[in-house]
């Protein structure tokens, strides 16, 4: 253990959330203790998009997508019973992440489904990564502010002048119900996830590394966990996140935010662009945005959890890598803002809230892994080979 370190986090996270409390709140400060949760239970896990995506392309590697499965399942069945319910702890009617499906989501997910394989990380991954040291990650995740800005300021061309499709809920616009729609996505997930089984006997892929572990009680704070039960943890703090804050957990708004905010103190009318119109988010508190608390939760959490395991260790940098950092952050960005989401708020967050877009960006983003896979090593990044055990 990192003794110093987790001292320095410690103090720093309870400044942070003394902060929020008095400037937003404790719904905000809520929040943030929720991202808290969030960045330990990504960073403990590893739990990975972005490296399941390219496992599954590259070898054949099915353990991440079944992981997804299950947490997709556990958060559709808590997402079914809240927002049929309108159960909220905070009296904010909640409502899930339900998209139109335009081009605008096609051609975005397919650049964030390359851009996250050259980053190395998604939209969770940049910032859990952040906060476990990565030196690499940092380029990202500024790269990816600037992508997300641009995007915003763009979104009116993709919005307005680009073919799409009115949004499609599976609960609300097919008359099945939220229990109708429950079944459905259910069986969908039981079908990959039996596929993903039939796959990985017939394949024989290489399996993960096991992580580096302590044993017993210390296994919680100093150890690694179990993939499926990072999983769980995840997909019921989604939950907890819909209740708290009437909508799902989603991570690239507070991008968009900190880059309009960063352009404005630049002298840019930022304020003019259609992304912000209507919104006071520009002139006040940065505390005040939801997203963004939960965003330095989850990288405050990441950083104590790898103080705590000892891997806090930043490293430097190679060019290729800082090159591949930048463009797949730039990327990501701009095609999170296209798409409504990354792989947590369109993904992640719009499946469990049975949204069609959401299927369609896992589809894209995935094609857009397949593409990254030729890309990526004239970065001098490499690929899983069937030969090796994997990270």
């Amino acid at each position: 253990m990192q003794k110093p370190h987790v001292a320095i986090g410690t103090i720093a996270a309870i400044i942070l959330y003394i902060s929020i409390v008095n400037i937003a709140g404790w719904t905000q400060g809520t929040l943030y203790i929720i991202g808290l949760a969030l960045g330990a239970a990504l960073l403990y896990a590893r739990f990975g998009f972005t490296s399941a995506f390219r496992r599954l392309v590259s070898v054949g590697n099915v353990q991440g997508l079944q992981a997804h499965m299950l947490m997709l399942a556990v958060a559709s069945t808590l997402f079914a019973i809240i927002l049929s319910t309108g159960f909220s702890f905070t009296g904010v009617t909640p409502a899930g992440n339900v998209n139109p499906i335009g081009v605008s989501v096609v051609v975005g997910s397919f650049l964030f489904g390359i851009g996250m394989q050259l980053g190395n990380g998604c939209a969770s991954g940049t910032l859990y990564n952040v906060g476990g040291g990565s030196s690499s990650m940092i380029l990202t995740l500024i790269a990816f502010i600037a992508g997300s800005a641009l995007g915003a300021y763009h979104i009116t061309f993709w919005m307005e002048d680009m073919p799409s499709f009115p949004a499609v809920s599976l609960a609300e616009s097919t008359g099945l119900g939220y229990f109708g729609a429950w079944v459905v996505q259910l069986a969908v997930f039981a079908l990959i996830y039996w596929v993903c089984v039939k796959f990985a006997k017939k394949k024989n892929p290489p399996m993960m590394k096991p992580l580096p572990t302590a044993q017993g009680w210390k296994k919680v704070l100093r150890g690694s966990w179990p993939l499926f039960g990072a999983a769980i943890v995840l997909a019921l703090l989604n939950a907890l996140t819909l209740m708290v804050k009437g909508s799902p957990w989603g991570i690239t708004s507070g991008f968009t935010l900190w880059g309009g905010k960063a352009l404005m103190a630049m002298g840019v009318d930022v304020a003019a662009w259609d992304y912000f119109a209507g919104s006071d988010k520009l002139t006040s508190s940065v505390l005040m945005d939801g997203t963004s608390v939960m965003n330095f939760g989850i990288m405050l959490g990441a950083f104590l959890s790898a103080a705590a395991q000892g891997t806090f260790k930043p490293g430097k940098i190679k060019p290729g890598v800082a090159g591949a950092a930048i463009i797949g952050g730039l990327m990501m960005g701009y095609g999170a803002r296209l798409a409504f989401g990354c792989n947590i708020g369109a993904y992640f967050s719009g499946i469990a809230s049975f949204s069609l877009h959401g299927w369609v960006w896992a589809i894209m983003a995935m094609l857009g892994t397949y593409l990254a896979l030729f890309i990526r090593p004239l970065f001098g990044l490499k690929n899983p080979k069937s030969t090796d055990s994997i990270c």
